[in-house]
């Protein structure tokens, strides 16, 4: 399994704008509909990572934790599904029924927001406050596939908290570590 770190993009960028749709309704969501008065969580995940199988359940979780705290919730699949179809909307669908998302799940099938978001890998995090600067971006907690460090949510709940409290997000803040983003050929002959 490839393992890539998340780029940090720099904390205080604005939220970039996206329109993309549920994989699970077909509705159009954007950054503004989802933003919640106290910020927007955005977790850049797919279906057949093994990093982000690792953390599913407790994002599932997560999002349920913090249902009614004013920060809205989105996931985003930006994988190739013509060539990885674990990856296609209706694999992203199941998943989210599986385990229960409460949030929207949309498939970014041009790649085009995953680059705006310098999101580099699966899972990747982005919270942003309520006027939408980035305060955290960086790891769910310090648990991986195989390391025996229990899967808690640690590091992102504290951010979410402190969001919630109108505190500042500590900057100790630490990379996401997870599958690279499956690119499109033509993604890569740009880079």
């Amino acid at each position: 399994m490839a393992r890539t770190e998340s780029a940090m993009l720099a904390l205080g960028t604005q939220i970039p704008p996206f329109s993309l749709k549920d994989v699970r309704s077909n509705q159009l969501h954007t950054q503004s509909l989802l933003m919640g008065p106290k910020g927007l969580l955005v977790m850049f995940i797919c279906c057949h990572c093994p990093f982000v199988k690792h953390v599913e359940k407790q994002l599932a979780q997560l999002a349920v934790d913090f249902r009614n705290s004013g920060i809205g919730f989105v996931a985003i699949s930006s994988n190739d599904a013509e060539n990885y179809p674990d990856d296609a909307p209706a694999s992203l669908a199941e998943q989210a029924l599986k385990l229960g998302f409460v949030f929207p799940y949309l498939y970014d099938a041009t790649q085009e927001v995953a680059r705006e978001f310098d999101a580099t890998c699966t899972p990747d995090f982005f919270l942003f406050d309520g006027p939408g600067s980035l305060v955290y971006r960086g790891q769910l907690d310090s648990s991986r596939p195989g390391n025996d460090i229990p899967v808690t949510g640690r590091d992102l709940r504290a951010a979410l908290k402190a969001v919630i409290a109108g505190e500042a997000v500590s900057p100790d803040q630490h990379p996401s570590l997870g599958c690279n983003i499956k690119w499109k050929d033509e993604w890569l002959n740009r880079l």
